[in-house]
């Protein structure tokens, strides 16, 4: 008889300082309140892996995947590009790096959920067209899940972030975490 605790399945957040929880402490980053609250109003447990680095782009990826492998996560939250964008880093390079993590995770029997990003309107109409189009190419191309806007609720106000403007405080990831909750229904 296998223990509860192996048969959750494992969630593998890969991220940048937005999904680390930058500024807040580590249990009251999105992950770690996603899987307090799956279990209040789901009933059901999750192994959350946070293996996100603050300041952190698409070009880790990969070899962070390849890293986390070796405990076998069921589903990749693929949270990344926010600081590509940001540094104004070829898209073509993001699109790429972020592709051959998709891969690899499909190679593994990995379910991957791609999390979108979205550029501020200083950085020009085209370069936030083609970054915004980077995530739709590949979710499409790759039939993988996809939700378009982590910060969807959160970005640009400023009750839901610190006083940078750019990360979430405590109730920015509460509101991320209670926006994940109906992807969670699907996928538990």
């Amino acid at each position: 008889m296998s223990s509860p605790i192996l048969a959750q399945k494992k969630f593998l957040f890969l991220g940048d300082s937005l999904t680390a929880g930058f500024g807040v402490n580590k249990e009251s980053s999105y992950p770690q309140l996603l899987k307090q609250l799956v279990k209040k109003e789901l009933k059901k447990e999750m192994t959350v892996i946070n293996g996100s680095v603050s300041g952190s782009t698409t070009a880790s990826s990969l070899s962070r995947l390849k890293w986390y492998l070796r405990s076998k996560p069921d589903y990749l939250f693929l949270a990344l590009g926010a600081n590509d964008g940001l540094r104004g880093l070829k898209v073509e390079d993001s699109k790429d790096n972020l592709e051959k993590t998709v891969l690899l995770a499909k190679e593994n029997n990995i379910e991957v959920i791609m999390f979108g990003m979205q550029m501020p309107p200083n950085y020009g109409k085209k370069y936030r067209n083609e970054f915004k189009s980077m995530y739709t190419k590949l979710y499409k191309k790759h039939k993988i899940r996809f939700v378009p806007f982590i910060l969807n609720g959160v970005g640009g106000d400023k009750e839901f972030n610190q006083a940078d403007g750019i990360h979430p405080n405590e109730k920015g990831h509460q509101k991320i975490a209670k926006n994940l909750l109906p992807l969670m229904k699907e996928l538990l």
